[in-house]
């Protein structure tokens, strides 16, 4: 443990001087938000609570809402548990909604449906209802989505719902699907193989012919030992998985032991650490921040616990620490990830993680600046809320973090995002929790989407929208 903190602590700063995060100019704006409309999904979504979280708004959710080639995508479960997907004109206030021929089966709030777009071939690929079993995946006909306007938006358009991918089955213990569109067309799947506090990480690839298993790239053993006792079983948590324009492709991560020992409590989550590695060759091999190799993807040596160099920002399971919260790259490709957990001002042993994240838990931002050294800014927000945020950043590079509940704050490029202040404090939304944003759009027209669902009780269905902020021009 002492290498792990000594290395956290010499990479890893409490605030950022000004001016090292980003890129601003004098002349650049700071951030802010206008609302400029609010469309519905759907009147009569399907609502249970089930992980503290819903099915149709888990920020692990990639992607839930899409744009491309100026049309808008949304992926949903409606009341009566048909898988939905939908799109509009960007700026439109209609959707037009398609059922693509598979239920859900269970009331669990994982199971969650998320999109791709294979440019390669202009298809859309939608993976959904899984939880460490199977998975169910369609994709729609070839140029649907590169001519939307020409191309009617009916059920005809997508083939039938299938247990693998055109023929590829991964494994019987499938979970977390998030589809990444590489810099060459192609699509990845990234997803977890087996199960929580045991499980690895893996890719699979669409060429815009077939599907080919990449294999997996993370190692769920190896000895993990904290102030309280050690495990020897667990799985890396991805905070998102993107490529940069550059083609670089990013991901931030938690770990998550098996053996409940390594707490001071029985009450908290064994997550700790936050990690980070980067891959050149399209998730063939993997580097750790000094830019040595870690792990080889479908080789025998994967990225591990024990590995040194993983760890930017070092913490212990004994603060409620997050999994799978957010991530972002920059205009320069500098890589940007949301974390959060509660500060050890409240304490050094969190007993009940849902309680003390509500409570007193609070949101952390994580950059890597022009000079290379990283540095972390807590939000001055409390979540009072046991879920995740989501980060996006700008044109101008400013950052913003959409808070549970749709809550928006944001920083300055120009202050080294040190200037956190609140922007949206979700007055009138009444979201339930947890959002999904569209990390597609910004770069696109300049606007945030952010998809959320009305708050409700026990299992009656309530309203899903989309609601739209324009960003600095």
């Amino acid at each position: 443990m002492k290498r792990r903190t000594l290395l956290a602590t010499a990479l890893l700063g409490s605030v950022a001087a000004p001016g090292l995060a980003g890129t601003a100019r004098a002349a650049d704006p700071g951030p802010s938000v206008t609302r400029t409309g609010n469309t519905t999904l759907d009147a009569q979504a399907i609502f249970f609570v089930s992980y503290d979280g819903l099915v149709n708004n888990n920020s692990f959710q990639k992607n839930g809402l899409l744009t491309y080639k100026g049309y808008q995508y949304a992926v949903w479960y409606t009341a009566d548990r048909n898988a939905v997907v939908g799109r509009r004109v960007l700026g439109g206030s209609t959707w037009s909604t398609v059922k693509v021929g598979h239920t859900l089966r269970y009331n669990d709030s994982h199971n969650v449906i998320s999109m791709g777009v294979s440019k390669v071939d202009g298809r859309l690929h939608l993976n959904m209802d899984s939880h460490s079993d199977g998975f169910t995946y369609v994709k729609s006909v070839a140029g649907l989505m590169d001519n939307p306007a020409g191309l009617s938006w009916t059920a005809s358009r997508f083939g039938a719902p299938q247990s693998t991918l055109d023929g590829l089955a991964l494994t019987s213990q499938f979970t977390y699907p998030q589809f990444i569109s590489t810099p060459d067309g192609k699509l990845q799947l990234s997803y977890r193989v087996a199960v929580s506090g045991n499980g690895r990480n893996a890719l699979a690839e669409y060429d815009g012919t077939s599907w080919t298993s990449l294999g997996e790239w993370t190692s769920s053993t190896g000895t993990y030992t904290s102030e309280h006792g050690s495990s020897t079983v667990r799985n890396m948590y991805l905070h998102g998985i993107d490529y940069d324009r550059n083609g670089r492709l990013h991901s931030f991560f938690t770990w998550r032991e098996q053996n409940g020992a390594v707490m001071c409590n029985g009450g908290g989550i064994t997550n700790h650490d936050t990690g980070y590695v980067y891959s050149d060759d399209r998730g063939r091999t993997w580097r750790n921040n000094a830019g040595t190799v870690v792990g080889t993807t479908g080789g025998s040596d994967k990225v591990a616990v024990t590995d040194s160099g993983l760890v930017i920002d070092a913490i212990n399971p004994d603060h409620s620490l997050m999994n799978q919260e957010s991530q972002f790259t920059d205009s320069a490709g500098r890589p940007h990830a949301i974390i959060s957990y509660v500060p050890g001002r409240f304490g050094q042993c969190t007993t009940n993680y849902v309680a003390d994240r509500t409570a007193n838990g609070r949101a952390f931002h994580v950059r890597k600046t022009s000079t290379g050294t990283w540095r972390k800014t807590e939000i001055p927000v409390p979540l009072n809320s046991s879920q995740r945020t989501k980060l996006i950043l700008d044109k101008y590079d400013n950052a913003y973090a959409v808070l549970p509940f749709g809550r928006i704050a944001a920083a300055s490029a120009a202050s080294g995002h040190t200037d956190w202040t609140t922007l949206f404090d979700g007055s009138g939304l009444n979201a339930f929790g947890e959002v999904v944003v569209d990390e597609t759009r910004i770069a696109q027209d300049g606007v945030l989407s952010v998809l959320y669902q009305v708050k409700s009780s026990g299992t009656t269905p309530s309203a899903l929208h989309v609601v739209d902020f324009k960003l600095p021009a």
